[in-house]
């Protein structure tokens, strides 16, 4: 089937996804990369009080106040 066929089914409002393999999607730039990071024991400890005060894990919030940072600098 012709790439044009899939986007009319597509904008039609038609399910397309029978024509992609999704058990090998790749995400480009989004896929993880491990970094380790060492802070001392304060930073953590107030990191960790933080990530419990709102809800969240200490990774996802560094995560969160990371990617906030570079998308406002």
């Amino acid at each position: 089937m012709k790439a044009e066929d899939i986007d009319q089914q597509f904008d039609s409002g038609e399910d397309v996804l029978e024509y992609f393999d999704t058990d090998n999607l790749l995400r480009p730039n989004l896929e993880a990369k491990r970094v380790n990071i060492d802070f001392p024991v304060w930073v953590v400890n107030a990191l960790d009080k933080e990530a419990k005060a709102i809800g969240i894990s200490r990774q996802a919030l560094i995560k969160t106040w990371i990617v906030d940072r570079i998308r406002h600098s």
